[in-house]
């Protein structure tokens, strides 16, 4: 839209399963030109990118920015900030705010605030409850990543445990169907139990036998029925247990499969020793469970059983987090540091980058079925970034840009640092500053 052509020359570029060194040009804010022999410079803006690396901004296909209504904890102009710092280009957001995003109105509401301040492109879901079918059924398909359902705890009206409304909702609906699965009774039964015991002196370390495998299992099972049962489009979010690896088949190319599941960073990275020390700072839901369970989660992604690596990014304040257990909210917050940790993972075995790039980038926008995003490709909208993988970068107050102001890596040193990221050809992370003056745009969606 005017920008002076910008030619990236000389990088690492990952994209496609593949790995060269290239040049890419970006102009009128698609990618104009891709190539390993070269391109010409005809007075472009240039960025050297010798020794850096190259690829897709990253995708993340479940956040909670918390807008409206709990914007002391974040908002959609702090952490979309943070997203970019991060190398995350797009957002697909959820709609347990306040009030709950269950009508169109309210849904299109949070779009016109993205649109003012959001530096990264974006979506957001639209939400159910046990009475609102009517209301969904007018989700524009093309224009809204798809429909969340939470059956487990969530906020306001927003917890879809009927049955009949369960059924009506997949037998009709349709667009994708996104779900947080975790059996209710189950966890209400744990934690009478556990409170029995332990009163408010509950502790961390407890949270996954609360918020149990058997809880995650039986609900992610049901959902998996019902997308069986009515043909429905089906992600299951945050897969957090090797018990539900099974409900799930990696037989097809993805963009052919009608169910689908998300791995998140923090169950590939941390396990329940870690309560001990970060506590209430790793409290989310579904909790973190054992080291076997993380292993199983690693080798399900490798092996196509799961398909997208995201965050849930559910940012609270410290002073919330300190709370007894019952009163902690559950939630952490990531979306600035997830390709940092995924490509640390990477450097320490447990994926590829070309995996990753496919898991992080590739895959949400075959999911979702995003329009011209995720890839490197001619034509393609520009959204990329650029890493340095050898420059180490520590995690301090000084440098997070969540509103909550602190991460469960708060003081942990990665081995990479984000170069620079690019939204729609305009630079919107320099390494050290945030432009806050340019916009993402909505996503699109090819059905």
């Amino acid at each position: 839209m005017g920008l002076k052509p910008t030619l990236i020359k000389n990088a690492l570029i990952y994209n496609e399963g593949q790995s060269f060194v290239g040049d890419l040009l970006i102009k009128n804010q698609r990618i104009e030109q891709i190539s390993a022999q070269g391109i010409s410079d005809n007075n472009y803006e240039i960025v050297e990118a010798d020794g850096l690396w190259l690829m897709p901004g990253v995708i993340d296909d479940q956040v909670h920015f918390r807008e409206p209504g709990m914007t002391h904890k974040a908002n959609i102009a702090s952490e979309s900030a943070a997203a970019v710092a991060g190398g995350t280009t797009t957002f697909m957001e959820m709609p347990n705010t306040f009030p709950n995003a269950v009508t169109q109105e309210l849904l299109e509401q949070k779009y016109e605030i993205a649109k003012h301040c959001s530096p990264a492109n974006y979506s957001f879901f639209m939400g159910t409850t046990n009475s609102n079918l009517e209301e969904v059924l007018k989700t524009n398909p093309k224009m809204v990543c798809g429909v969340k359902v939470f059956m487990g705890s969530s906020t306001g009206d927003m917890l879809v445990d009927n049955t009949v409304a369960l059924e009506k909702l997949f037998s009709q609906c349709p667009i994708l169907i996104a779900t947080h699965c975790e059996d209710e009774a189950t966890i209400i039964k744990n934690t009478q139990k556990y409170l029995a015991q332990y009163g408010e002196n509950m502790l961390a370390r407890f949270h996954p036998e609360i918020r149990s495998r058997e809880a995650c299992l039986l609900s992610s099972a049901f959902a998996v029925s019902l997308a069986q049962k009515h043909q429905t489009r089906l992600h299951v979010y945050h897969i957090s247990t090797r018990d539900e690896i099974a409900l799930f088949t990696n037989d097809k190319p993805l963009r052919e499969k009608r169910i689908t599941a998300e791995v998140c960073v923090h169950h590939l990275t941390f396990n329940a020793e870690d309560y001990e020390r970060l506590g209430h700072k790793i409290k989310c839901n579904p909790a973190i469970k054992q080291e076997d369970d993380r292993l199983a989660l690693w080798k399900a992604l490798n092996e196509n059983l799961l398909d997208i690596v995201a965050t849930d990014h559910a940012p609270h304040t410290l002073e919330e987090k300190q709370n007894p257990y019952i009163k902690a909210p559950s939630g952490l917050p990531l979306v600035q540091h997830s390709l940092q940790q995924m490509i640390d993972h990477s450097k320490n075995g447990y994926i590829s980058i070309e995996k990753l790039v496919e898991k992080m980038c590739h895959a949400p926008a075959d999911c979702f079925k995003v329009v011209e995003r995720g890839y490197l490709r001619e034509g393609y909208y520009a959204d990329l970034v650029l890493v340095n993988p050898n420059k180490a970068y520590t995690v301090s107050k000084n440098n997070i840009l969540y509103k909550c102001g602190w991460s469960p890596f708060e003081g942990h040193t990665f081995t990479t640092s984000i170069h620079s990221t690019f939204v729609n050809g305009n630079k919107v992370f320099d390494g050290s500053k945030v432009n806050t003056n340019v916009h993402g745009m909505r996503l699109a969606f090819d059905l």
